[in-house]
């Protein structure tokens, strides 16, 4: 009589082993799921991290090159000393280095205005690529002629402020004195408009990495 109780309980035991096995291999996939999605979140919350600094980067630049263009184009200054004949009087379209700043500052304005769509939407999609790299590529560009136009400016505020004397160029900045003070204020505007398209640039590369 003992076998047959044997025989009837060995099954038992099979389907419980089986039933078990079963259950540890569907909780498996379960477990490796949940961690695939919580490793794509993490990546896609500092890569959104990264987007929100971008857009408000952006922000800061437009400010500083929208400074930078208004301030130049509208410095002039005549003397008080003048007569009928003879006026003393200093525009910015005077130097076309000056002209060249205005034109390229308002460029990068108007790039940087077009640009704020395009960021936000990196920020709802973190892990788009398409925009990100052309972001990158524009932003390059825009790193090369804000530079640029900056350094021309600045060599031009230089030798008004100090003048060279083996070139017979006098310093004017004693008598227009408000007038360098405003170019020199809008040179620094753009510095600061081209080294946050520097920093942009490093962004836009440090969010491309998978």
């Amino acid at each position: 009589m003992d076998h047959p109780k044997d025989s009837d309980e060995t099954p038992i035991l099979r389907q419980e082993s089986k039933s078990g096995s079963s259950k540890a291999a569907a909780a498996a996939p379960v477990a490796i799921a949940a961690t695939t999605r919580a490793a794509r979140y993490a990546r896609g919350g500092w890569k959104r991290g990264v987007a929100i600094f971008d857009f408000i980067l952006r922000l800061c630049a437009i400010v500083a090159a929208l400074a930078a263009t208004t301030t130049m184009g509208t410095t002039n200054q005549t003397l008080p000393f003048f007569t009928q004949f003879f006026q003393f009087q200093a525009n910015y379209d005077d130097l076309p280095a000056f002209t060249f700043f205005v034109i390229a500052n308002a460029i990068a304005s108007g790039y940087l205005v077009l640009s704020l769509p395009f960021s936000i939407v990196c920020i709802v999609r973190p892990h788009a690529v398409a925009i990100r790299l052309l972001l990158l590529v524009l932003d390059t560009v825009m790193v090369a002629v804000t530079t640029s136009a900056a350094s021309a400016a600045a060599a031009i505020v230089y030798l008004a402020h100090n003048g060279n004397s083996n070139t017979n160029w006098l310093a004017i900045c004693q008598q227009f004195n408000d007038f360098c003070q405003r170019v020199s204020g809008a040179v620094v505007a753009s510095f600061i408009g081209a080294l946050i398209f520097m920093f942009l640039v490093v962004f836009s590369s440090v969010a491309l990495r998978r």
